[in-house]
């Protein structure tokens, strides 16, 4: 008489600034048999001290944190835990984020309003070892290797490197140096060439051309 050895579930941790959006994302999860959660944070800095304790075998992580970019916390985590697999889960087009997160580390990408049957599958994909990311961002990957343009080459944004698109997001929220400087924990001249290099990249002539442009756009990601 055999008897199969029952796998042990699939350790999951929460990092989201709601609560309500942890509590549904715990619940959904909560009634898999195979998945449990083992931890969940509100922000960057509890969640780097909890997940470096817990290793779960899975973070689930919002890139809109109130006390760090979540591509910096991807960073910092992978690298303590280089094998950490990491799904961002967040609200923000994945045409403009999903290649960043890749690029820093996480193995996969989906937006919120994507649903819960979506998410168990990117989950399971990712403890499966592979890379979750919609179809039509897939395909547009798979463009940009072969060398061809694609739509993703129509934004300039996406020639900004991570930090310079970290102090683009703060100039749209209405910034100032100073403040950029001090929530990035950047000195003010390191911000200053940011904001230069920004500029020249987007085709921008003067500072108010950016905070203007930055606006515009910090209003657009509003009302998706």
């Amino acid at each position: 008489m055999s008897t199969k050895t029952k796998s042990p579930a699939k350790r999951l941790f929460i990092v989201d600034d709601h609560p309500m959006m942890r509590t549904g994302m715990a619940q959904l999860i909560g009634n898999e048999p195979d998945l449990i959660i083992c931890g969940e944070s509100g922000t960057a800095g509890q969640a780097f001290d909890m997940v470096t304790s817990e290793k779960p075998d899975l973070l689930l992580l919002d890139i809109s944190l109130p006390d760090k970019n979540g591509l910096e916390l991807i960073k910092d985590l992978l690298n303590i835990q280089p094998a950490l697999p990491i799904l961002v889960v967040s609200m923000h087009d994945e045409m403009l984020y999903a290649e960043r997160v890749l690029r820093a580390g996480a193995r996969g990408y989906i937006m919120k309003q994507e649903g819960g049957k979506k998410l168990l599958q990117a989950i399971r994909q990712i403890l499966g070892g592979q890379i979750y990311v919609s179809e039509k961002m897939a395909s547009r990957i798979l463009e940009a290797f072969s060398g061809k343009p694609g739509k993703a080459a129509e934004s300039a944004l996406h020639l900004l490197s991570d930090r310079e698109f970290e102090v683009f997001q703060c100039i749209g929220r209405g910034l100032g140096t100073q403040d950029i400087a001090r929530q990035l924990h950047l000195s003010v001249k390191t911000v200053w060439v940011h904001r230069i290099n920004i500029k020249k990249k987007l085709g921008l002539e003067t500072a108010n051309d950016l905070v203007h442009y930055a606006v515009r756009w910090a209003e657009t990601e509003k009302e998706t």
